[in-house]
């Protein structure tokens, strides 16, 4: 019985401490971002738009694939799921959604950092 109760307990915490993270995924401030984007390689800035709004601006050198095209398979665009890809919309609600998918498609390095209405940065409009 003692056994059992341990179990549960430490299955408690361990599933408290999973939605404490944001679902999988970490959330920071665009200032965060920002430093992250200048201390690391090799990460991915994916904005999570439409394509029509990724070409009306968005962060230089970032990717477009739109929050609806996130489903249950593995997204072509993001072939290794230990990249730091570090995810961006409109406002923020449609990045949160997407960064829970892709935690959920097994993506084990993400960051969300809100949404392009508040980035203080440059932008490139196609």
């Amino acid at each position: 019985m003692k056994k059992l109760i341990a179990t549960l307990f430490a299955a408690i915490l361990l599933l408290a401490g999973c939605s404490a993270s944001g679902g999988g995924y970490r959330q920071v401030s665009q200032d965060e971002a920002v430093r992250l984007m200048s201390t690391e390689k090799d990460y991915i800035i994916l904005d999570v738009r439409t394509a029509d709004e990724f070409a009306s601006g968005h962060i230089e050198g970032a990717i477009c694939v739109p929050n609806e095209d996130i489903s249950d398979k593995a997204v072509p665009e993001l072939p290794d799921r230990k990249q730091l890809i570090m995810v961006y919309c409109r406002s923020g609600r449609r990045s949160k959604e997407a960064a829970s998918k892709l935690a959920a498609l097994g993506y084990t390095n993400i960051v969300e950092f809100g949404g392009i209405i508040d980035w203080q940065g440059e932008t490139v409009v196609e």
